[in-house]
C-alpha cells in the first residue's frame, strides 16, 4: 500500500479528527480489543497528527524523509536531558506504531520488516512508561504508554483495519497477509485470511514479544 492510497481515503471527509475517532471505534470493536480511553484518545490525536506529513517526516540535508528508526533510538539513548530522551522515545514508539498501522503492505518491499517496527515501537512506549512514571506531569500519561506498549500487536491490527476499510483484497495481498502472520501471529491476519479461504498452519507463527 502506498502513502497515497491509505491517506486518500481519509483526507476526502470534512472533519479528520472525527472521522478517526469513530474509525478507531470500530475497528477496535471489530478486533475484539479494549483499551482505556485515555488510550483510545492518544491513539485518535496520533493519527490525526501524522495524516499530515509535515508532521510524520523530518527535514534533512536530503530532502524531507522519514527518519529511521535505528537514528531515533540513537537520539534517545544519546538525548543530553531525560525531557529530551522521552521526547525521543515517544517519537520513536508513535511513528513505529502508525507506520506499522497505515504501510504494514509496503514492507513486503523493504529490508525492515513490520515485525521490526511491532518491537521497536512496544520497547519505545515500554521504557518511556517507566521513565515517566515517577514525575507528577508523567503519572497522567505512564499508564496511556504503558498500555500501548503492551497491545502494541493489537493496535497495529487496529490501524491496518482503519487504513485498509476501503481496501480490496488481491492474490498479493493475501500472500502479505501470510507473511505477517508467520512474522508476528496478528490475530487480524490470521482472522482475515480465514475469510479469504486460506488456513494458516497451526504453530507456524512466532509471535514477536
Amino acid at each position: 500500500m502506498t502513502q497515497a492510497q491509505a491517506i486518500k481515503p481519509v483526507m476526502a471527509v470534512t472533519n479528520l479528527r472525527e472521522f478517526f475517532h469513530d474509525s478507531v471505534q470500530t475497528a477496535l470493536r471489530n478486533q475484539r480489543v479494549e483499551v482505556d480511553a485515555h488510550t483510545e484518545h492518544y491513539v485518535v490525536n496520533l493519527l490525526t497528527m501524522f495524516a499530515r506529513s509535515d508532521e510524520l517526516f523530518d527535514r534533512t540535508p536530503e530532502g524531507v524523509r522519514l527518519k529511521p528508526l535505528a537514528t531515533m533510538l540513537a537520539e534517545a539513548s544519546e538525548a543530553g536531558t531525560t525531557q529530551q530522551r522521552d521526547a525521543a522515545l515517544r517519537r520513536l514508539g508513535d511513528v513505529s506504531l502508525f507506520v506499522a498501522g497505515f504501510f504494514a503492505q509496503s514492507f513486503a518491499r523493504k529490508l525492515v520488516d513490520i515485525d521490526y517496527h511491532i518491537a521497536m515501537g512496544g520497547r519505545a512506549y515500554g521504557t518511556l512508561a517507566e521513565s515517566v512514571r515517577g514525575t507528577t506531569r508523567g503519572q497522567a500519561f505512564a499508564a496511556v504508554f504503558l498500555e500501548l506498549a503492551q497491545k502494541f500487536q493489537r493496535l497495529v491490527d487496529v490501524l491496518n483495519d482503519v487504513a485498509e476499510m476501503a481496501h480490496t483484497h488481491t492474490d498479493k495481498d493475501i500472500l502479505r497477509l501470510y507473511e505477517i502472520w508467520l512474522k508476528t501471529g496478528s490475530p487480524r491476519a490470521y482472522g482475515l485470511l480465514r475469510k479469504l479461504g486460506v488456513e494458516p498452519v497451526p504453530g507456524a507463527a512466532r509471535s514477536a514479544h
